[in-house]
């Protein structure tokens, strides 16, 4: 079948959560496109956007990684975008990223040189955007290159995408909901306390995560809204099934529905599925609450933002709950279902409740039993 007419599955996500889905489906006939955060403010990422003040583009990186493993691209290119500065002081994390920026790294010594030139190109056009202050240590290469292309190419970062995923041989899509290269997130819990910066809200403490998220909010410079990114919109145009999480919900998957645009596209694909995926277990910005309560929360979200005519979920996934008491993983119980069956039929959705948990990996997704489910619910 014509890549153009295989089904066409779009993941809203952050970087990490849906690794196993993804993975999945890229054994599958289909076309995948992956949605991914810019908002990023924590880590590598966090250097990059304090010092360039550009989108943040960790959880793309991570999203283009998680494509060229499932689709089996292992080759040199691929190695040297995945790699991490390990130096521990300034001094030797900056002649350890030159040893790449000048091509006397070994996996460039013996790439073909149109692809060597081209990241070198980038790496040095990241170097001398930076500066002689930039502190280099634990940085991601790959962020490194995605960022120099972004540069090299106008700012645009779809296509700087577009060209980081040609070295890489990569063909699923990835792209981050907004293309705005100044866009916050932040938080107020349920006290009134403001938090800012989407590592602040990831990382709530003990005492913050049990007062729980209030709302949250995006806004670009001076407090703008912000907007869809095109490729984004003409992603949800012709998808066949829309899917949010699993993630972490208030940073990763909700505030997906406030980029302006997003709602709307998705609400005009009137044949596409739309399924909200309840993770696993509670975290930092979940304790305490369960499934059924961040779907009434997403919906809320939805309806603000102007989806009042189109039900927000079509299908919801939760975990079976098997035993009557709180199980946990590490520091964090298990994410009960809560009155989910009822929450569901508020809005119209049909609760598809399965053993969805890694046997292997506890806490986590079966990406597998993910992907076949909704396989089977892509549209006759």
């Amino acid at each position: 079948m014509a890549a153009d007419r295989l089904p066409h599955i779009v993941l809203f996500s952050g970087g990490t959560a849906c690794r196993s889905t993804n993975l999945a489906f890229c054994a599958k006939p289909v076309r995948l496109t992956r949605i991914v955060p810019a908002w990023d403010s924590g880590g590598s990422s966090k250097v990059i956007r304090e010092s360039l003040d550009v989108l943040g583009v960790g959880d793309i990186r991570q999203a283009l990684m998680t494509m060229a493993h499932g689709e089996g691209r292992a080759g040199d290119v691929v190695k040297v975008c995945n790699a991490r500065l390990t130096s521990s002081s300034e001094a030797d994390a900056y002649t350890e990223f030159a040893l790449y920026a000048e091509g006397r790294h070994p996996l460039l010594e013996r790439m073909e040189p149109g692809l060597r030139g081209a990241i070198l190109n980038y790496l040095r056009t990241f170097r001398a955007a930076t500066g002689a202050d930039f502190d280099f240590r634990n940085g991601s290469i790959g962020n490194f290159i995605l960022t120099g292309a972004h540069l090299a190419h106008n700012s645009d970062i779809n296509t700087a995408i577009f060209v980081f995923r040609k070295l890489c041989d990569i063909a699923g899509h990835v792209w981050p909901s907004t293309a705005e290269s100044s866009v916050g997130l932040s938080a107020v819990l349920n006290d009134g306390t403001a938090i800012s910066g989407q590592h602040r809200i990831t990382a709530l403490g003990e005492e913050q995560g049990r007062i729980g998220i209030r709302e949250i909010a995006l806004s670009a410079a001076a407090g703008a809204s912000v907007a869809a990114n095109e490729a984004v919109i003409e992603s949800l145009e012709s998808a066949d099934v829309v899917v949010f999480g699993p993630g972490s919900f208030y940073t990763s998957v909700l505030p997906h529905l406030l980029v302006d645009g997003v709602v709307p596209a998705i609400a005009r694909n009137v044949h596409a599925r739309r399924v909200f995926i309840g993770n696993i277990l509670q975290c930092r910005e979940t304790r305490g609450l369960d499934v059924a309560q961040l779907l009434q929360a997403a919906a809320a979200v939805w309806r603000e933002r102007g989806g009042v005519d189109v039900r927000p979920f079509t299908h919801v996934l939760a975990n079976r709950q098997v035993l009557p008491f709180e199980k946990t993983v590490g520091a964090f119980a298990y994410l009960a279902n809560g009155a989910l069956e009822e929450a569901c039929a508020r809005i119209g959705a049909e609760a598809v409740i399965g053993e969805f948990e890694d046997p292997w990996q506890r806490g986590q997704h079966d990406g597998s039993a993910v992907a076949d489910i909704l396989s089977s619910l892509l549209p006759a």
